[in-house]
């Protein structure tokens, strides 16, 4: 019988971590004085009451080794739990939530979704949204852990391709994860502290400074007004785009220049897709702005390529409602958003490697057509793809078109229009962050959406964000008999 009770040691662990982490804004909100401090401590503790109990109810089965079954138990619980108490704070504080707009608001937070049901967020108590920023910067570091330990281990949608022994962790995940988080760590509240100053230097305030390089180290998206990223103009967009996509970039590769190797970025064939990718979306979109309107060039240049940036790397920024750039325009954005960045980076979506592999795949067959009798072999990097790592990244991209289409059914059955459904299930499945049309595109939110689509939509933003399979598995017969 399958032992869960190391998964929940876990979780109880985690979500003590998660409990003292609404100190902060706790702390923030006592200090500006406005009375928003008793949810936080209400949330606090019930938080860490409930993460205390499950740690000592589930500590007489502590080890370092786990099974495959509780590898997979682990990185799908840790996501459904979390957001269960993370939402607190939004259905207790200043925004009086219900319980499924609290929900589905901690969910896009911690899977650097970045869609929102809030509005007023210009007039929200501080602590509010720090929380909303710290909520995405823990979702972010969770991400690469998850990326670079759990994931190539599990042989989870072509992952296993980024298996190195220098980070070959099977049945010794808690150790190593523990680790590898360590160096992760370092990085990224490197990066994230070097973006605060950078928005600082460029005239943020403090505050927003610090929560806007929370939200944009972890591409998560989530600003602290109505008008995302168009409350900001000129340097702060540059800024903004600079370091998405340093975040977007396998974090590995900043682990591998730190130790000496630092061509590494710069030969990875990754790196070289999702630049070339983003180069090519930010041309056209700069090139039909200058040429169809009234755009000034500098004007076109900069919103086209923050936007571009912010839809591709899946962060779901928006400095300009680009609703209103064209059919044409809109189309790309709709299917950049389904590229993503790199794999073991914070961004979302399909990962470029994957593209790279199905097209390495296509140009191998259509070899075989010219040459029936020659030997073709899909290559990555330089190296053969196995037939392992091929399988999974096809499966993965059969399930990501079903998953798509079925919460687009499910969407348009609980009464949403077309565009509203088939973009809403994209960008939850993608965990890009706004969609398109008049009620949930860059100048909406998702508040108007009934109870019913709100639940779907967080359930796809949990299973996209765990690469499907992760989730999907734990519905398999086979898993709970083997």
């Amino acid at each position: 019988m399958l032992d869960i009770r190391p998964v929940g040691y876990v979780i109880g662990l985690l979500l003590l971590i998660l409990g003292g982490a609404m100190a902060l804004p706790l702390g923030v909100d006592l200090a500006a004085g406005n009375g928003e401090w008793a949810p936080f401590a209400e949330s606090m503790i019930l938080t860490m009451l409930a993460g205390m109990c499950l740690a000592l109810a589930c500590s007489n089965a502590v080890r370092d080794r786990l099974s495959l079954q509780q590898t997979f138990m682990l990185t799908t619980g840790v996501w459904l739990a979390l957001p269960v108490f993370a939402a607190l704070p939004f259905m207790l504080g200043a925004t009086e939530s219900s319980y499924t707009d609290a929900f589905f608001e901690a969910m896009s937070g911690l899977t650097t979704t970045g869609s929102t049901v809030l509005s007023g967020l210009d007039t929200l108590p501080p602590g509010l949204l720090l929380w909303r920023a710290l909520l995405q910067w823990f979702g972010g570091i969770g991400v690469i852990v998850m990326a670079m330990v759990f994931l190539p281990e599990l042989r989870v949608g072509g992952m296993q391709i980024f298996r190195t022994e220098a980070f070959d962790t099977m049945g010794k995940v808690l150790p190593r994860a523990a680790e590898i988080s360590s160096s992760i760590g370092v990085i990224y509240i490197g990066i994230t502290i070097a973006c605060a100053m950078s928005y600082g230097a460029a005239g943020m305030d403090a505050f927003d400074a610090v929560t806007h390089a929370m939200t944009t180290v972890s591409t998560g998206g989530f600003a602290n007004y109505d008008a995302s990223f168009g409350a900001f103009q000129g340097l702060i967009e540059y800024i903004a785009v600079g370091f998405m996509i340093v975040a977007a970039l396998p974090f590995v590769l900043y682990i591998q220049a730190l130790a000496g190797n630092g061509l590494a970025l710069w030969t990875d064939p990754q790196v070289r897709g999702f630049v070339g990718a983003l180069a090519a979306a930010a041309a056209i979109v700069v090139t039909v702005l200058t040429l169809g309107s009234s755009y000034p060039l500098e004007r076109a240049f900069r919103e086209a390529l923050f936007n571009v940036t912010s839809i591709m790397t899946g962060t779901g920024y928006a400095s300009t409602d680009y609703m209103l750039w064209g059919g044409f325009l809109i189309t790309v954005f709709f299917f950049i958003g389904l590229i993503g960045g790199c794999a073991g980076s914070t961004s979302c979506s399909v990962k470029v490697f994957r593209y790279q592999i199905l097209f390495a795949a296509v140009k191998s067959q259509i070899r075989r057509i010219h040459s029936p009798h020659g030997i073709f072999r899909p290559r990555y990097d330089g190296r053969t793809v196995s037939d392992d790592v091929l399988s999974s990244v096809m499966s993965f991209f059969v399930l990501f078109v079903v998953t798509l289409g079925v919460f687009a059914v499910a969407l348009a059955m609980t009464g949403l229009d077309f565009v509203t459904a088939v973009s809403g299930a994209a960008t939850a499945v993608a965990n890009v962050g706004p969609g398109l049309g008049d009620t949930i595109g860059p100048s909406g939110n998702f508040a108007p959406l009934n109870d019913t689509a709100k639940w779907l939509l967080s359930a796809a933003m949990l299973i996209g964000r765990l690469e499907l399979m992760a989730v999907y598995v734990l519905f398999t017969r086979r898993f709970w008999l083997a």
